[in-house]
């Protein structure tokens, strides 16, 4: 079954911008924000930011202190300078439903959102007055002539509403909620240029993010997402390690961690251990993919997410795994404006791929 174009979809519908949209990613951790322009063949990064979040604003996903995320976004949006408020977010993974569904081919948008609503309670897990959706005509089925294929996404109107309502508070317009794997496959389409086994068309690439507290182990085929697991276990934990070790607060646990200064023992004690476990975590991912009766092959794993720059880590899973190991950049071909540090993006660049996927969409 060839997987739908998700290019275009919205869970909600907004007024478009003439403008383009700023990509914004709300993470556990930190806010992203990130413009594009488009240039002839490719983009340019216009505006970027990212900006840590208090501890517990944001769990698993799901914002707990609006007032205190649109806080740190509007700082981030004061720094960036972008050219519109108009922004695009998306809704984890986790919170959407997707749907491949059929219907006559003779029936126009209009009545088959008709059917989607009368038949809501064999698409949809909860009531439909709680629900927003979208969906997309994907042409005839390859099946039957007679049918075509359409795509349902939808959510709680809760989860799209507690966006919106952060954004507005910081002072920005939302344009469009996406979903977040939609917006790392447009990420992916820029990245896979520089991968290898992306001329095997019948292989797979491994994509592993590797957060503050989870890392997402997917495999991705033709451009598509068709595997994701997800292990409660990231860069966080690393953190944490180091300020039980050396008695320090979180923060200064965390600038440690990037900036290094710490004694002797730490790569042997703290560093290594914790190497040690997300390379069984991510092996643990590939024998799952398999087990599950997946037969298309992965050749190369893709490293995402902000840990994913952890001295060592890319080639410890290449020694491992025996495969071809990249961080991703996925502004590695894109061009960047003079005003920005090109130096500071590409070391942000691998925790961006959500948003670059959403202000890609965004782009005019």
């Amino acid at each position: 079954m060839q997987h739908p174009d998700t290019e275009h979809l919205d869970i909600m519908r907004f007024p478009t911008s003439r403008r383009g949209l700023i990509g914004i990613d709300i993470t556990s951790a930190t806010v992203k924000l990130l413009e594009l322009k488009p240039t002839r063949d490719n983009y340019q990064v216009e505006s970027y930011a990212v900006r840590p979040l208090p501890e517990g604003t944001v769990v698993e996903r799901r914002i707990q202190d609006i007032d205190a995320v649109a806080s740190v976004l509007s700082r981030a949006v004061d720094h960036a300078r972008p050219s519109t408020r108009k922004v695009a977010v998306a809704v984890p993974a986790s919170a959407a439903i997707t749907r491949l569904l059929t219907f006559p081919v003779e029936l126009d948008e209009d009545a088959i959102e008709e059917r989607i609503i009368d038949e809501s309670e064999s698409h949809i897990p909860f009531p439909f007055n709680e629900v927003a959706f979208d969906f997309e005509c994907l042409g005839p089925s390859e099946l039957d002539p007679d049918e075509q294929r359409v795509l349902l996404v939808a959510c709680r109107q809760q989860d799209v509403a507690q966006l919106t309502e952060t954004l507005e508070r910081a002072g920005l317009e939302p344009a469009a909620v996406d979903v977040e794997t939609f917006a790392m496959e447009r990420t992916f389409d820029v990245l896979r240029r520089d991968l290898q086994a992306s001329s095997a068309p019948e292989s797979g690439i491994a994509l592993v993010d590797i957060g503050a507290n989870m890392n997402a182990f997917h495999v991705i085929r033709e451009g598509r997402i068709v595997y994701s697991r997800d292990t409660v276990y990231g860069g966080r934990q690393l953190t944490e390690a180091i300020q039980t070790r050396y008695d320090l607060s979180v923060n200064e646990a965390g600038f440690a961690k990037k900036r290094g200064g710490l004694p002797d023992d730490y790569h042997d004690r703290v560093l290594n251990p914790f190497l040690e476990s997300l390379v069984q975590q991510v092996g643990r991912s590939l024998q799952l993919y398999y087990s599950a009766g997946r037969h298309h092959e992965i050749r190369e794993i893709v490293l995402a997410g902000g840990s994913s720059v952890i001295p060592g880590l890319a080639h410890r899973i290449a020694e491992d795994s025996g495969m071809r190991v990249t961080i991703a950049n996925p502004f590695q071909r894109m061009t960047v404006n003079k005003r920005l540090s090109a130096e500071a993006l590409a070391s942000d660049a691998p925790a961006m791929l959500t948003a670059c996927g959403l202000a890609m969409r965004g782009a005019p």
